[in-house]
């Protein structure tokens, strides 16, 4: 599972009839950097990810998401998602490792 913040949504107008009704969100994972409080910046190409989102997250959350396999275990039928939002994070605390 990585963490990441919602900075968007996609809006389809032809998609693959296993994602009707779903919602798809846009998402920046974070770095180590940003966890100790750095602001986001701009990634490279590629790097953003769309997110399969059942719970709603709203651009400037901070979820959850699992990546391959496990994205699809939550459906039923086989749905052609390769991102999951698992979680949506309350609150982040991160301390630093001390170096001897």
């Amino acid at each position: 599972m990585r963490l990441g913040q919602v900075i968007g949504k996609v809006t389809l107008s032809h998609a693959d009839p296993a994602l009707r009704g779903l919602r798809l969100v846009l998402v920046q994972p974070l770095s180590r950097a940003q966890f100790a409080g750095a602001p986001l910046s701009p990634l490279a190409p590629g790097a953003t990810q769309v997110v399969c989102d059942e719970l709603g997250a709203e651009c400037g959350q901070i979820i959850g998401f699992t990546e391959g396999a496990e994205a699809a275990a939550p459906f039923s039928r086989p749905t052609p998602v390769d991102a999951y939002d698992a979680l949506v994070v309350e609150r982040v605390t991160y301390s630093p490792p001390s170096i001897p």
